[in-house]
């Protein structure tokens, strides 16, 4: 069985580890529409990315009211 010959210290062992720390998703405001959206990633509600139209959105069904 394999033994380490001297032990890790801690900064050592946390500087390997630096590259697992959790981030929050970046979120970037749409220059034409106002609404957040991930960088490089479509624009949902409007379709539309880096300036041209690249799919036409579904219309969103009304949502039925209960009387």
């Amino acid at each position: 069985m394999a033994v380490p010959k001297k032990k890790i210290s801690k900064s050592r062992r946390d500087m390997r580890r630096s590259h697992l720390a959790l981030t929050a998703p970046t979120w970037v405001e749409d220059k034409e529409s106002g609404e957040f959206r991930r960088p490089h990633h479509i624009d949902l509600k409007t379709g539309r990315y880096r300036g041209r139209q690249v799919f036409v959105p579904k219309e969103q069904p009304a949502e039925e009211s209960s009387e």
